[in-house]
């Protein structure tokens, strides 16, 4: 990821269908918007965006995902990476986007 535009914000882990489901970060509607407005065209198929996400001074190569019905993207968030992070449901974590 080359990292030119950066967005940071703050924003609850959440899991979907749990207690088995992914765990996720949804990015603020603003920025989601934003994104998509100037991105769009990066977007691969069902609306993956390749990125690099910042938590907690962990820097990774990952994907967002726009979700079409509450118009923003997610972040998955892997079990090494809540482990590495420390990431915890619930809780204001600071997050950066690299795009």
């Amino acid at each position: 990821m080359n990292g030119k535009v950066t967005y940071t914000f703050t924003a609850k882990m959440w899991q979907h269908n749990p207690p088995l489901g992914w765990y996720f970060v949804s990015l603020p509607k603003n920025i989601s918007s934003e994104i998509r407005n100037l991105f769009k065209n990066q977007e691969e198929g069902w609306g993956r965006m390749k990125v690099s996400a910042i938590i907690n001074d962990l820097k990774w190569d990952t994907a967002i995902w726009f979700d079409s019905k509450k118009e923003i993207y997610i972040l998955p968030i892997k079990a090494a990476i809540r482990k590495k992070t420390n990431l915890k449901i619930k809780i204001d974590t600071e997050i950066s986007i690299l795009l």
